[in-house]
């Protein structure tokens, strides 16, 4: 089998599986009741305005994300 199709093969078995991860978390994300309301999180609310920006959460999923992709990009 050509090393290319290989790649490709391997490619996509790894989005699938980060596809799926996303999607569980996305359904449990409900069920975890500290994700979106970490301490630094930012939460401003007043009579006729709410603004809300998850610093702290953004955070953490962006470190989370970089660890897996640094784990899969290991050879």
């Amino acid at each position: 089998m050509p090393e290319g199709i290989q790649h490709i093969g391997k490619a996509l078995i790894i989005t699938g599986a980060v596809i799926a991860l996303i999607g569980a978390a996305l359904l449990l994300s409900g069920r975890i009741p500290w994700i979106g309301r970490l301490p630094g999180d930012i939460l401003i609310e007043r009579k006729n305005f709410t603004f809300y920006f998850p610093l702290a959460t953004s955070i953490l999923i962006s470190i989370l994300l970089t660890l897996l992709f640094w784990l899969f990009g290991r050879r």
